[in-house]
């Protein structure tokens, strides 16, 4: 049966070392953090607030949201480990293949946020709250009774707050006296679950399409209530929601960004063509670097956000007043 090859086979827990412990706040995920510098650049942009200290600033605030994020990886680890002892390559991972101790476990959780707060701390009241909302994203992400990852949908959308999270970090990097727009917030997050989106959409069509609809199941609950068209689907839905939530951000405080939608659109193509691909990067994001397509779309993005942050065009705002083409001009 097909199903056989996805079996997960039983093996003894290896004892675990320091670098087990280490491996569960999976250091290698820090890529995932290249979403905060849109938050640096768009700030500077908007707000041209002064630079003092700016270095030290945006090097604390990494050290501080890659700490965070790392205790939320490692409660992450821990608490899913029956669940990914299902998965075909997360089976693979320390929690599952070591016997780990669950005090020390948690005292590393603690340690981490701690040291992420601390330091989020120095940096200012909205930057350090945004930190605490950015643990507590991953505490009801996975921690009964709440744990949202088990709710379909509610699963994706919960999991990409992060992104408007690790964005108003940024911001507050730079301008730490206010927020980043709703308009962007909600244009960010809906980008974010249409990533998560097709992450889902890649695990259920690599998996499924092995025969292993019952081990996807046990993998996720979530899983039991997608098909691959319900997961297509939201995808589109996701992007469209965030195009939409762009189209009024750049229409309300800088219209040249409208020249950086095609590029906009090319990396959510991109990234939903990889999305599609056997044993796809999509399935692990903090491999996405390792796609020149997609690392190509991404660069060209940046760079036209960057150029349209800083270059004006006039002529854009000639284009975007009201226009009616009279009938007697087309007689």
């Amino acid at each position: 049966m097909k199903s056989d090859a996805l079996a997960v086979v039983p093996t003894r827990p290896r004892k675990a070392s320091i670098r087990s412990y280490l491996a569960l706040a999976r250091f290698d995920h820090a890529t995932k953090h290249v979403f905060i510098i849109p938050g640096l650049i768009l700030a500077y942009a908007l707000r041209e607030p002064p630079l003092d200290n700016a270095v030290i600033t945006i090097i604390l605030g990494f050290a501080s949201a890659i700490a965070v994020a790392s205790a939320n990886y490692v409660i992450n680890e821990w608490l899913d480990r029956e669940f990914d002892a299902h998965h075909p390559s997360k089976q693979a991972r320390v929690a599952v293949r070591s016997s780990l101790s669950p005090f020390l476990v948690y005292c590393e959780y603690a340690a981490f946020a701690a040291f992420g707060l601390l330091l989020a701390s120095q940096l200012g009241t909205c930057f350090f709250w945004t930190s605490v909302a950015f643990l507590l994203s991953g505490l009801i992400y996975n921690v009964p009774p709440v744990r949202s990852k088990d709710l379909p949908y509610v699963d994706v959308v919960s999991e990409s707050v992060n992104n408007p999270i690790r964005l108003t970090l940024g911001w507050t990097m730079i301008d730490p006296s206010t927020l980043p727009p709703s308009s962007l917030i909600l244009a960010y997050w809906t980008a974010g679950a249409f990533l998560m989106g097709a992450k889902r959409l890649s695990e259920y069509r690599d998996i499924s399409g092995a025969g292993g609809h019952e081990i996807l199941h046990r993998y996720r609950r979530s899983f039991r209530y997608y098909t691959a068209e319900s997961l297509t689907v939201s995808c589109l839905l996701y992007a469209m929601i965030s195009a939409f939530f762009i189209a009024a951000f750049l229409v309300k405080y800088r219209l040249e960004y409208i020249v950086a939608m095609p590029f906009i659109a090319v990396l959510f193509s991109s990234y939903l063509w990889l999305a599609l691909l056997r044993n796809s990067i999509a399935q692990r994001p903090e491999r996405m670097f390792r796609s020149k397509r997609l690392v190509a779309s991404l660069c060209l993005a940046v760079f036209a956000l960057f150029v349209t942050s800083f270059v004006d065009m006039p002529f854009l705002y000639d284009l975007s007043r009201e226009s009616f083409v009279p009938v007697d001009k087309l007689k």
